[in-house]
């Protein structure tokens, strides 16, 4: 019976002249390599795309986060009052960051922040501030982009 090797099978990428969208839905505050989770993977995701030749320019990317996630969009006063830590820095501020300098649309969900009494001086820069994620999550599907969810 013939075997396949890695030299006789084609792998199968995306198409490099194309354009990508993508929205995040980021509701946990589990991390990854130290900070939150969705930050990480979509972060990843670019990187992945940039294997394939595809640049950061050609990707169209939101990351909605909310609920326990939204914590990780606080400056770090704001931050240390939620994590209970006087001490601690957001270590999600330099990613956040990142994201954004590569074009990805950061964003907190005012009801979230709204129930944690969080106001926008306390959101880091950068970060757009959306009504709520759920409804921005159902806007974005219906005007095309992929969901890349479980974070």
């Amino acid at each position: 019976m013939p075997t396949n090797t890695d030299a006789e099978r084609s792998m199968i990428l995306v198409e490099k002249d194309a354009s990508y969208r993508a929205v995040y839905d980021i509701h946990s505050k589990r991390e990854s390599a130290g900070i939150n989770r969705g930050l990480y993977y979509a972060r990843g995701l670019i990187e992945a795309f940039r294997k394939q030749g595809v640049e950061a320019k050609q990707l169209d990317i939101h990351l909605v986060l909310h609920g326990d996630a939204a914590t990780a969009l606080l400056i770090d006063d704001t931050y240390q009052v939620a994590t209970l830590d006087p001490f601690s820095i957001n270590p999600n501020g330099k990613i956040v960051q990142d994201l954004i300098d590569l074009g990805v649309s950061v964003e907190i969900c005012h009801s979230a922040m709204k129930s944690k009494g969080w106001k926008a001086a306390d959101v880091l820069p950068g970060v757009a501030i959306v009504h709520d994620g759920y409804t921005r999550l159902i806007k974005l599907q219906n005007d095309g982009y992929a969901l890349v969810g479980g974070f």
